[in-house]
Order: C-alpha cells, then structure tokens, then sequence
C-alpha cells in the first residue's frame, strides 16, 4: 500500500509489476466501483504483472484509507471529480499514458479521461455500461418502470434514512447490493470483508450520497470542476480504443439496453458479453477483465 498527494486527496494505491514505482513501461489503471474496491482486481493484477504490465489500483474517493487533503472540500461523488482524481493521480505518478479500465464509479472516471484527455489514455476497458458518462442535463427525464426499479438505491440514498444506512450499516446494505447486482455470483463472508473494509471511510457516505443526487441534479456540483461539467454535457465522443465488457446477468446495467452507449465510440471498439457473470467483472471473471487489458497493451 503507497499513498500519494493527488489534486485534492491523498490517494491510497497498490503498485503491482516489474515496472513498480517507475513511470516506465506499459501501465494499467484499474479503478472499482460502488460498492467494491481494489480487492476486486486481486486476481487480475497479478495476470497482468507477470505479462510486464505496472499495475496501479486505487481507492477512490470515499474509500479505504484514501483521505481529502482538507476538511473544507466538498465530498463531491460527481463524474467530473472522480475523473479530476484520475486525472491527477497520473500526474502525480508521472504516468503520460496508462491503459484504463473500470467498471460502475471506476468506469465513469475512465470514460471521462478517455473522453477529455485522449492522450493520456492508451486504451479503455470498461466494464457494464460501456459509455458511462452521464448526461445530466437529461436527467429529468423518467426511466422506464423496469429502470426505476433496478435503481431503488439511487431513490433511497436521496432520504435521510438511505445516508443514515450508507453511515451506520454499510455492510449490511452494500452485502445485499452484491447479491441483486451479480445474482449468478456466490461469495463467501471473506470475499465480501476484504471490500466492505473500505466503507468505514469517513467520507464515504457523504460522497456515495451525492454521486446519486448530483446525477439526477438533485444536488449542486463542486464549482471546482464545473467546467469538466459542462464538457461532458455536451455528450463528447470517445476515440481510444476501447474493449466493453458486460456481463449478461448483470442486474443493474443489463446488456440490452447497450444501443444508445455504443454510439458514443469513434475509435476501435470491441463489445465482449460474458454469460453467466453481473455486474462485478473482474472479480467474476478475471481472466476475461485480464485478457481485454492485454488486448490493449
């Protein structure tokens, strides 16, 4: 475990492979979602070190011991910040280009360096949803019934009641969003301990919070990347090359409703459905979230 002053955190990293700690060689950046963390990728790392890759997974915002660097920042979950902290975690380890791959949270931050900073990505892996950047400015408009219902926790996290559980019972809610989100995926309790670890973040409720208000508009953005805001609402395309994985039983992003996302790829760009897996790809199935990295190396 390393950490690093990046924008505004102090980041929480593992470094994985022969090129561990220098800028040098071919790069990945594995990034987790809501909720997980890094141990999803505790079975791909490893394939990709042994292939020469330097591997860098860290904590996002909210998460484990990832820490904001002042008391007086906002507690932003908004696509715009997660990207800023990707952006800035390159910066600060002198990484010019890294493949990026994520999926959920991780996905979304992927998608916006791709999308904003083409140059500093050398391929994109995303995972679910394969353009995850959010259109805000259409959030008003209602989903469809079947929508509304897989997104019942985006709706309790709006209450005092869904931030109070997000503060005093991570676990228990977060265990049961494993289970609806992948429900062909059998875990066991360690599995689960090793990720919910890092929801004790004492930020993580008041970020998870705003992700899913700000997305819906329901909650003002930090005015510090409200230009970053207003670059992704004009829907801008992605030109890396990109391999999109979707698991077909995921219960959150199901992969029918994929049409309108593949439009937003002007680059190579590679759909790879995998029977049998959800929403949590690289700890579903590593060797295939391995193998669509190697792809782009």
């Amino acid at each position: 475990m390393k950490t690093v002053r990046a924008g505004v955190l102090d980041v929480a990293y593992l470094d994985h492979g022969p090129s561990n700690g220098s800028p040098d060689g071919p790069v990945a950046v594995l990034l987790h979602g809501f909720p997980y963390a890094p141990d999803a990728y505790a079975q791909v790392a490893p394939r990709l070190a042994q292939r020469g890759l330097r591997v860098v997974t860290p904590f996002l915002r909210g998460y484990g011991p990832t820490r904001f660097a002042c008391a007086a920042t906002p507690r932003s979950g908004e696509q715009a910040a997660l990207g800023a902290d990707l952006l800035a975690l390159l910066e600060a380890l002198g990484i010019e280009r890294a493949i990026l791959a994520g999926y959920d949270w991780g996905g979304r931050a992927a998608c916006v360096v791709a999308a904003l900073w083409p140059e500093r990505a050398a391929g994109l892996v995303s995972g679910g949803a394969a353009c995850n950047l959010q259109n805000i400015p259409a959030s008003g408009r209602p989903p469809s019934p079947a929508m509304a219902q897989a997104f019942w926790y985006q709706w309790y996290f709006h209450t005092p009641q869904g931030v109070e559980a997000l503060r005093t019972r991570p676990e228990a809610l977060c265990r049961h969003i494993w289970q609806v989100w992948s429900p062909s995926w059998t875990f066991d309790e360690a599995t689960f301990d090793r990720s919910a670890e890092a929801f004790a973040n004492p930020d993580f409720a008041a970020v998870v919070a705003h992700s899913y208000r700000h997305r819906h508009a329901a909650a003002p953005g930090d005015p510090a990347y409200a230009a970053i805001e207003a670059r992704l609402a004009a829907l801008p395309t992605i030109a890396v090359s990109t391999v999109n994985l979707h698991g077909d039983d995921d219960a959150v992003d199901p992969p029918e409703a994929e049409a309108e996302g593949r439009r937003r790829f002007t680059g190579p760009f590679q759909r790879r459905r995998l029977p049998g897996i959800g929403h949590n790809i690289p700890q579903e199935a590593p060797e295939a979230f391995a193998q669509a990295v190697l792809d782009l190396a």
